[in-house]
């Protein structure tokens, strides 16, 4: 059986399933259930100077009958005193030595202040590292934290040299998505002898109008604001941004914790395999519960299993090197959509999307009393889109053909000489009669 033992920065959990610090980890009862679950650690909800939360929080994103795709939330780190938080804390890692626990802290921008939560933490609740919160984006921006932090390297590299000054547990930097490139904060972080990041926060953002009361979706007596963004939805921006640093030449050699739509084991297999050494979940959590986990253990577990994988190290990072820029990619790969017809429920999706949203690329047909789709090999860009939309598993599959059309190098593309201008074109020109 693969084992799923998980270390990052020296940290070490019987699994790569951590809570990532949000409501779910906000109470001893909390992260004590999850860990009766199985999840593997938690990173305990911000804790900081008080501050005080409003009524409603959250609004949410569905996609026709699915829940939640996307849940944006104006709520800002913990409401509870820090005493309650440390004395908590410091019961779940008593109750709970195996499982990992991470203190995950914020405070106003200066040396003493940040000193005082460190040396308090790490000596009163016995935590296993730090998560350093410079990614909130609504409320504590104003205050000159969080994401206000976190989208200025030199404040980034300021204060994680405070703290690693007086840390003597692992210290794990927590990046905000709301900059222009991530690399940056990444490679600040590094230059302060961070152990480790995590990445990515919540994305900025409105979520929704309410149409009827003219205001922003969470209504908070008439009125909104920004709010962090998260779920499955922002997966694809968390993959962009991981792979970004997992494959930087300065800070690609920093542990990641994985964050953004991690619902499921296979969400996990694939930011383990550009580069994470654990994933952090909170909106699947929030959504369905903690026992989640469950499933996610096996299902990585199995999936593994079948792969020959024993322990994540083996496929760790094993996706990276193929991401390359656009100019590296084979101008001389052709594929061409192939349509198994007993698979076919003809629901014609793929000829609509291919018709009126791509390269018209297929014909309806008919044959023996059946009306088909057909693919036109000439026109045919292999553009993936008809298998997309195909409502059926493996009934439109994209063929490699091999020699196509002429060789073309990147340099005939800037050109548009050459071989590329041998390539047969895909467009019917119109006749202005028509």
């Amino acid at each position: 059986m693969a084992d799923l033992t998980a270390t990052i920065a020296g940290i070490v959990s019987p699994n790569p399933f951590w809570l990532a610090s949000a409501p779910p980890t906000n109470t001893y009862g909390q992260v004590a259930r999850a860990f009766d679950h199985g999840w593997g650690g938690a990173v305990w909800k911000t804790i900081g100077q008080p501050i005080v939360n409003v009524y409603s929080r959250y609004g949410g994103l569905d996609s026709g009958t699915q829940k939640l795709i996307g849940l944006n939330n104006i709520e800002l780190i913990t409401d509870r005193s820090v005493e309650e938080n440390i004395k908590e804390m410091a019961l779940v890692k008593k109750r709970y030595p195996k499982h990992t626990l991470i203190a995950s802290l914020m405070v106003e921008t200066n040396r003493e202040a940040w000193h005082e939560i460190v040396k308090r933490t790490q000596g009163e609740t016995g935590c296993d590292g730090f998560e350093l919160n410079f990614g909130c984006p609504h409320g504590m921006v104003e205050r000159g934290m969080g994401a206000a932090v976190g989208q200025v390297p030199e404040y980034c590299q300021q204060i994680t040299e405070w703290v690693k000054e007086v840390a003597t547990i692992p210290v794990i930097v927590k990046l905000t998505p709301n900059v222009a490139d991530i690399v940056y904060p990444a490679r600040a972080a590094k230059r302060a002898n961070a152990d480790a990041v995590s990445l990515i926060n919540t994305i900025n953002s409105i979520i929704g109008i309410d149409l009827d009361a003219m205001a922003t979706v969470p209504n908070v007596n008439g009125k909104g604001s920004h709010g962090g963004y998260c779920g499955p939805a922002v997966k694809p921006i968390a993959l962009n941004m991981i792979s970004a640093i997992s494959t930087d030449a300065e800070a690609g050699s920093l542990p990641i914790s994985g964050i953004g739509g991690v619902s499921t084991w296979r969400d996990a297999a694939e930011f383990i395999a550009l580069g994470c050494d654990n994933v952090q979940v909170c909106t699947a959590v929030m959504h369905y519960g903690f026992r989640i986990v469950e499933d996610m253990i096996d299902g990585l577990s199995n999936w593994m299993d079948d792969k020959g994988y024993k322990t994540l190290a083996d496929f760790k990072g094993k996706a990276a090197p193929t991401i390359t820029k656009w100019e590296n990619l084979n101008l001389n790969h052709f594929t061409r959509a192939s349509i198994d017809h007993d698979k076919c429920i003809g629901c014609e999706l793929c000829y609509i999307a291919c018709e009126d949203g791509a390269h018209q690329a297929l014909k309806l047909v008919q044959k023996n009393g059946r009306r088909l789709v057909e693919v036109k090999e000439d026109m045919c860009v292999g553009c993936n889109l008809c298998s997309l939309v195909c409502p059926v598993p493996d009934c439109i599959t994209m063929k490699h053909i091999e020699n196509g059309a002429p060789d073309v190098s990147w340099k005939q593309f800037q050109s548009g000489k050459g071989a590329l201008a041998e390539r047969p074109s895909h467009y019917q020109p119109v006749d202005d009669a028509e």
